[in-house]
């Protein structure tokens, strides 16, 4: 479910019409919605209601500091996977005992950074990286809280550019090295070893994958227990999917997963943290574009729109598909038309979507892309030379700018011309 409906003929974000902010903001824009935000966050702490429980969002789904403070003040703590997520977060107002800090690669100024300004816990990677944590933990007079991530060589059934809980997936150590590498985590004396930590994908629809790695867990959880470890925390990680395409069969409830892991993991007396993020955001957020020019091709039409790849790399990058939509609604009965949906940018990778039927649009008119608030502006670039769009928030029947787009001034005094040319 999202917030975003036609009425009274034009596609509204709650109860602001979308024209209006066109009208202000100029396209094109990212709107995102703070009733489905909390609606999604809400879903989950529900889910889990009964169990000692942390949402801890994934902030890289959208890191936008709004969106960040909007969810810490519902009570959501913070999965983040690099040193600037986490002064976002920081910036944000989210206490470091509310920020879980995940990733392959931390480095030691990131460790520091968070060791400094407090941490919940770190889920750590590897055997180099614990020692290396131990490190800087020793140097700064404090011990780390550490989980170890675990890779339960599970298929999450999801696009493999997002699986993560397969054997040859750059994430975690075996589960079947879990019991030394826990007895080498323990005997370092920068760490304290308080949990497990499992995330086996993004964009999951079925929740078998989950049941087979949550019960893996369970096992290792009463194994390291008899090896004398203290496991007082299990992060399940996220990765729930959403429907992005509406004709789709819905992927699983928050309230359905909640239930797998109160049966899997709920009789082991662990805090749960789960990290969703796609859920939470993705359908809280749309694109909205303006088509610059409709094309006569050899045997197509192509819709030629102010929006490119470089604003939502998705289409291109995984091959992934949005619900595009007019923002005016279409008269009833009217003719759909098909068209290649494209965007500026000088490449065929450029597309978002092939022989898509679609309510007729002309030059001008503005087109939605649903589902786009999570992976959307957080992975966009300036790619030929294009300035970030803005992002807008809406609650009610206002809205705020969020993220102003740019000046090309701003974009080219970012770069310095050596002075010997």
């Amino acid at each position: 479910m999202d917030h975003f409906l036609y009425r009274d003929g034009a596609l509204h974000a709650e109860d602001v019409p979308i024209t209006e902010i066109a009208a202000q903001v100029g396209a094109p824009f990212y709107v995102y919605s703070t009733a489905t935000l909390t609606r999604h966050y809400q879903l989950f702490d529900d889910a889990l209601e009964g169990t000692d429980h942390l949402v801890c969002y994934a902030m890289k789904a959208n890191s936008n500091l709004a969106v960040v403070k909007l969810l810490a003040s519902l009570g959501a703590g913070m999965d983040v996977v690099s040193g600037g997520e986490y002064r976002r977060a920081v910036a944000a107002g989210v206490p470091g005992d509310k920020i879980v800090f995940s990733g392959v690669g931390k480095t030691r100024e990131e460790m520091a950074l968070a060791l400094k300004g407090g941490i919940r816990q770190f889920n750590v990677e590897s055997e180099p990286e614990m020692e290396r944590l131990s490190e800087v933990a020793m140097s700064l007079g404090v011990v780390a809280p550490i989980t170890v991530r675990v890779n339960p060589d599970v298929d999450a059934k999801t696009h493999e550019k997002i699986a993560t809980g397969k054997s040859e997936n750059k994430f975690g150590i075996p589960i079947s090295r879990a019991r030394e590498v826990y007895a080498h985590a323990a005997s370092l004396p920068g760490l304290k070893v308080i949990g497990i930590d499992v995330h086996i994908g993004s964009q999951l629809v079925d929740l078998e994958p989950y049941e087979l790695a949550y019960k893996k867990v369970a096992e290792l959880t009463e194994v390291l227990r008899a090896d004398g470890h203290e496991i007082a925390r299990l992060d399940l990680g996220g990765g729930l999917g959403i429907p992005y395409e509406r004709s789709n069969t819905a992927p699983p409830l928050p309230m359905d997963y909640g239930a797998l892991v109160k049966r899997t993991v709920g009789h082991l007396d662990c805090e749960i943290e789960i990290e969703p993020g796609r859920l939470i955001a993705g359908n809280a957020g749309i694109l909205v574009s303006e088509v610059i020019y409709v094309k006569e091709g050899e045997d197509r039409k192509f819709l030629i729109i102010d929006a490119a790849m470089n604003d939502l790399i998705r289409p291109a990058m995984y091959g992934a598909h949005h619900d595009i939509v007019p923002v005016i609604e279409p008269e009833p009965g009217s003719e759909p038309a098909k068209y290649d949906i494209v965007g500026p940018v000088c490449e065929s990778g450029d597309t978002f979507a092939k022989h898509r039927t679609m309510p007729a649009v002309s030059e001008g008119d503005l087109i939605a892309f649903r589902s786009a608030g999570a992976y959307g502006a957080v992975m966009a670039s300036e790619y030929n030379s294009r300035p970030l769009i803005p992002e807008v928030l809406v609650d009610g029947d206002q809205f705020a700018v969020i993220r102003a787009r740019p000046t090309f001034d701003e974009m080219l005094n970012r770069d310095t011309i050596p002075p010997w040319m």
